[in-house]
């Protein structure tokens, strides 16, 4: 898995006064969390990593064990989760990245579940009054301005994952949604499907919208005619999975395939095209967005795109970790953007569009 980082490095040269974590970082090349992992002895450090830090730490003659009992005196780094996602299996992929890597840096962390609306506000209040040291949110949160506005005010260090649209201020994970979806739907055209349905995640998330704009694109480079009656809106739930099929299916010209937003819709559409009889993929292609645990416990098993959703998690902890440390030795704030790679996976729910026989004209 490929990982791309672009991360502000501090240009300012060094201030005056005891060389920090933050100045190793920056002539060494890496972020202060890699110079922690050096000076810890960590073993998850590539050698040559390892020899640059320790010749920017020889060549500023910084002092590690001062430093190390500085950072040490702040106690223990608490991180919060908010969540609000209305997909378990999402969620539960979520939880398992982000419990691994907080136990892997040694922080802790705490994880509260909040509604949109006042409640999510509230709850980050509480975070920040608890003296929280950094806040990851995960989607729907990641897109939500109330949230981020309290916690910037505040200035508590914020990762925001799987966003269509990092926010400035903020350090972000995600994947290209707009080429995922392009991706997906350029697929199900080479299969020779030429109306193909789309449901549509949930309009407050920005990646909702990049995802429909990737379907869109694809279906454009195709030469195909955009049809509104083949897109129908979602809100990234099974419940609104099962009425968005049973209106594609229910048109006069429905589609061969299904392309849903994500898991949980996809396979409400599964259990739609059962009720009414229909064979998948035989007579409709299904395919979803995520890859989570559901897209292999149903029959058949969902073609989709893998978003390595514990991967996310486990780099927005690593992310706000840096963060974290970068503030405490007096550095500024390192707002990265890490970008993952998605994988088109295919499995037993897509297939051609059935040829079915012209019907016989009888005189």
């Amino acid at each position: 898995m490929s990982l791309a980082t672009r991360k502000p490095r501090n240009t300012s040269g060094r201030r005056s006064g005891a060389p920090t974590i933050s100045d190793v970082a920056v002539l060494a090349g890496v972020s202060p969390m890699t110079v922690s992992r050096v000076i810890n002895g960590e073993a998850k450090v590539r050698e040559a990593t390892r020899e640059a830090v320790n010749v920017a730490i020889d060549t500023l003659r910084y002092a590690p064990n001062r430093a190390a009992r500085s950072l040490a005196g702040g106690g223990q780094m608490r991180i919060g989760l908010l969540y609000s996602n209305p997909s378990a299996a999402y969620l539960s992929e979520f939880l398992v990245g982000s419990l691994e890597q907080a136990s892997r840096s040694d922080v802790q962390l705490i994880v509260e579940k909040c509604d949109i609306g006042d409640h999510e506000i509230e709850v980050a209040r509480h975070m920040i009054e608890s003296g929280i040291d950094g806040v990851i949110l995960p989607p729907p949160l990641c897109d939500s301005r109330a949230v981020l506005d309290v916690l910037t005010e505040a200035g508590v260090p914020t990762v925001v994952v799987a966003t269509g649209s990092p926010p400035d201020g903020s350090a972000a994970v995600t994947i290209d949604d707009f080429e995922a979806a392009r991706a997906m739907t350029e697929h199900l055209v080479k299969l020779g499907h030429s109306r193909i349905g789309f449901i549509i995640g949930n309009p407050n998330q920005t990646a909702s919208r990049l995802r429909h704009e990737g379907y869109l694109a694809a279906i454009a480079d195709a030469g195909l005619a955009p049809d509104e009656s083949l897109v129908v809106g979602g809100l990234f739930t099974y419940r609104s999975g099962l009425d968005g099929a049973e209106q594609l299916l229910d048109a006069k010209d429905a589609p061969t395939a299904i392309f849903a937003s994500n898991d949980d819709m996809a396979a409400a559409t599964v259990a739609v095209a059962h009720r009414r009889g229909l064979d998948v993929p035989g007579d409709l292609t299904v395919c979803g967005f995520d890859d989570s645990a559901l897209a292999t416990t149903i029959w058949p098993e969902l073609t989709t795109i893998h978003q390595p959703i514990a991967d996310m998690s486990r780099a927005a902890v690593e992310l706000l970790v840096s963060a974290i440390f970068n503030r405490r030795s007096g550095g500024k704030d390192a707002n990265g953007h890490v970008v993952l790679d998605y994988t088109l996976v295919r499995r037993q729910s897509d297939a051609a569009p059935r040829r079915r026989p012209p019907s016989r004209v009888h005189l």
